[in-house]
């Protein structure tokens, strides 16, 4: 699979310190980490130089404000020393001496000590050390084997020994002679978390040749983000029978749906301090967009749900390079002077598009539905391949939303979800009265086993007296003396919409039939009793109203009256207080990885990690009797194939949080694979 270059792989985002970097091969990677992640782009600071970098084969720090001076001196106590019986023919240079590092670095941290001071004058370490560099004449074996040594950080030139590992040579490398010749800044793509130094092995450290210094630790090093961020794909799809035969009782239309909030540009910065922890350059669109692309484009989704697009970077960015991907993609602006809002891509080679009704949940002059966030529905006929004979497979509906944030706000996000809900049942809703297979996700903005979460999943919810800020289960708020308090009825009746999530039209539609009056039922009326009494204080006027119906002999009497006592009335079903849906929707994602011990996370609002994302699906629960534990539903017409593995707030921590030179958004993306049985008309 081919990926286009993205910032870090080629081109850098702008704000980048102009510096020489090269590509990483994509193709050295092993095929898991393809899988798994569609790109590696690492720039490992594996200092490695040769002989003319360096001088001899040691590093040399930049230059300080008394370096000549210790020059200087470095200068005379070479000439004293060849004064003291050194042949000048046989003087080795200062480096083939094997001259002790450590000798020069307090030599150079103490400019002011003459050269000629007396041996009392001297520390004892360093007179040792003095000693013992003009004792050496040869050169030691094992330095002259050494790996080519790296520049070390600090005011001291000092012997770096170098760990020649082979875990990262697929790395890009930068040379040492980059870094000795102009002040590098660190690539916001170079993660700054790196591997604790590990010892060396006891035969390497034998042979260090400087008696009283230790070696220093190699330069940091990156950790692939390929190995921190590894998502598995978890195959849920049946197994084959013990005979080798595929499950199932006949065959499939299977689907990929990817929901993706992406963090949009202006959000991100009206709450800037939210990011402090990321390098400035990867929070640019330019370097995001990127990297978004290449993750829609290696996971490569059938369907594709996104929250918080801007509308700008939507029709000048995103969807043009969509389109080119072969999607047709739908777009909701919120409403009011917001700037991002939901959008819904499906590919047209494998479904066609039967209907698209976007969701406004503001609503004037109600208090409760006064926010400006959107929604998107689309009903899609999948495009069975030829050859399949007559078969059909029901529709789908795929509904995309962003509730509203506030925690406190409860009441308004269980309004919102009321409105969405509804809508999805007038479109789902096929004509026997059944719901075509459903699926819903978004953000939410409420954690696992909330309120809202429970009432999405149960389908029943009451929620009478209960404090706002608990629906969403984002923030604990009970130490407040003031609380908001849910009552009953939540909306007016104005809103049309009742407490099953319906809209009233579609919950009783022989309601709007009343009011054909056709030409038969306006016969009815001459034959009904009341037509047939003359009503009192009635005019009496030969030849209009002097005359009386004549009733046919098979007419019954009241026939008007009994076909209006077998229209049922339009009664409530939901008790005061509650809300319904009969949707019957399950979440993709359990919330927890036993793997693990902890709970799965999908964003990191504030360092702290939390679920907010999901895919709900419509599927049948079975039945559980009296037995308290969850156990896995039933499917129904949309079976669970698989999903991607979600992460802990451990394992993000250690990527420094989100968004990272890696995940471009504050959000893990979800994504799921289903399948919709094909059945013979």
């Amino acid at each position: 699979m081919m990926y286009p270059a993205g910032p870090g792989s080629g081109d850098s985002p702008e704000g980048f310190p102009e510096q020489p970097r090269l590509q990483p091969q994509i193709g050295n990677c092993t095929p898991q980490a393809l899988d798994a992640f569609f790109t590696c782009r690492k720039n490992a600071l594996l200092a490695k130089s040769s002989g003319s970098q360096v001088e001899g084969d040691f590093a040399m720090a930049p230059r300080g404000p008394g370096q000549e001076e210790c020059e200087g001196l470095l200068q005379q106590w070479q000439e004293e020393g060849s004064s003291q019986g050194l042949p000048a023919q046989s003087q080795p240079p200062l480096v083939e001496k094997g001259l002790s590092q450590s000798s020069l670095a307090r030599l150079m941290e103490d400019p002011g000590l003459p050269a000629d001071a007396p041996e009392d004058k001297w520390p004892p370490r360093q007179l040792s050390d003095l000693r013992a560099a003009e004792s050496l004449e040869e050169v030691p074996p094992e330095l002259l084997g050494q790996e080519p040594l790296a520049e070390a950080a600090g005011a001291l030139w000092t012997a770096v020994p170098l760990q020649a590992g082979a875990p990262y040579a697929d790395c890009a490398v930068l040379p040492v002679g980059v870094l000795a010749v102009e002040q590098w800044e660190e690539d916001p793509a170079v993660v700054a978390w790196s591997m604790a130094s590990e010892p060396l092995p006891p035969e390497e450290a034998a042979l260090w040749p400087f008696e009283g210094v230790g070696p220093l630790p190699p330069p940091p090093m990156e950790i692939p983000y390929h190995e921190i961020l590894w998502r598995e794909w978890e195959d849920l799809s049946p197994q084959p029978d013990p005979q080798g035969l595929p499950a199932g009782d006949g065959p499939q239309f299977q689907f990929t749906l990817m929901s993706y909030n992406i963090l949009a540009q202006d959000l991100m910065q009206q709450s800037s301090e939210l990011y402090l922890h990321c390098h400035p350059d990867i929070l640019s669109w330019n370097y995001r967009f990127a990297n978004l692309m290449q993750e829609f484009q290696h996971w490569d989704p059938d369907i594709l749900c996104l929250q918080e697009v801007q509308e700008d970077h939507y029709w000048e960015q995103l969807e043009p390079s969509l389109r080119m991907m072969g999607f047709t993609c739908f777009y909701k602006r919120r409403t009011g002077r917001k700037t991002d809002g939901c959008a819904v891509c499906y590919k047209p080679a494998r479904f066609r598009l039967l209907c698209a009704s976007p969701v406004e949940f503001f609503r004037p002059g109600l208090e409760l539905l006064n926010r400006d966030n959107v929604g998107l529905v689309l009903l899609l006929q999948p495009l069975l391949p030829e050859g399949l004979g007559p078969v059909s497979v029901a529709p789908l509906c795929v509904a995309n939303t962003h509730v509203l944030y506030n925690p406190r706000r409860g009441d308004v996000k269980l309004a919102q979800m009321a409105v969405l809900l509804a809508e999805v049942d007038k479109v789902a809703r096929l004509s026997d009265g059944t719901h075509c297979p459903i699926i819903l996700c978004g953000d939410l903005n409420s954690v696992p086993d909330s309120p809202l979460y429970n009432f999405v999943r149960d389908g029943e919810l009451q929620y009478h007296g209960m404090p706002a800020w608990k629906v969403s289960g984002q923030e604990d708020f009970s130490h407040q003396l003031y609380q908001r308090k849910l009552q009953a009825p939540l909306w007016p009746r104005s809103l049309g919409i009742t407490d099953c999530c319906q809209y009233v039209t579609s919950c009783h539609p022989k309601r709007s039939e009343r009011r054909k009056y056709d030409r038969d039922f306006l016969l009815r009326l001459r034959f009904c009793t009341i037509a047939c009494q003359r009503p009192v204080g009635l005019v009496l006027m030969e030849g209009v109203t002097d005359t009386k119906p004549e009733r046919p002999a098979d007419w019954a009497d009241s026939v008007l009256e009994k076909e209006e006592a077998l229209e049922p009335e339009p009664v409530s079903p939901s008790a005061m207080g509650s809300l319904q849906h009969c949707l019957r929707l399950t979440s993709v994602y359990t919330h927890f990885l036993p793997q693990h011990g902890r709970p799965e996370v999908t964003t990191m609002p504030m360092g702290l990690g939390t679920t907010v994302d999901y895919i709900f699906f419509s599927a049948e629960p079975c039945e559980n009797g009296e037995s308290t534990e969850p156990r896995p539903p039933r499917d129904g017409t949309l079976k669970l194939l698989g999903r991607l593995s979600l992460l802990s707030e451990e394992i993000l921590w250690a990527a420094n949080g989100l968004p990272n030179p890696f995940c471009s958004s504050d959000h893990l993306c979800l994504l799921a694979s289903f399948g919709v049985d094909v059945v013979a008309p």
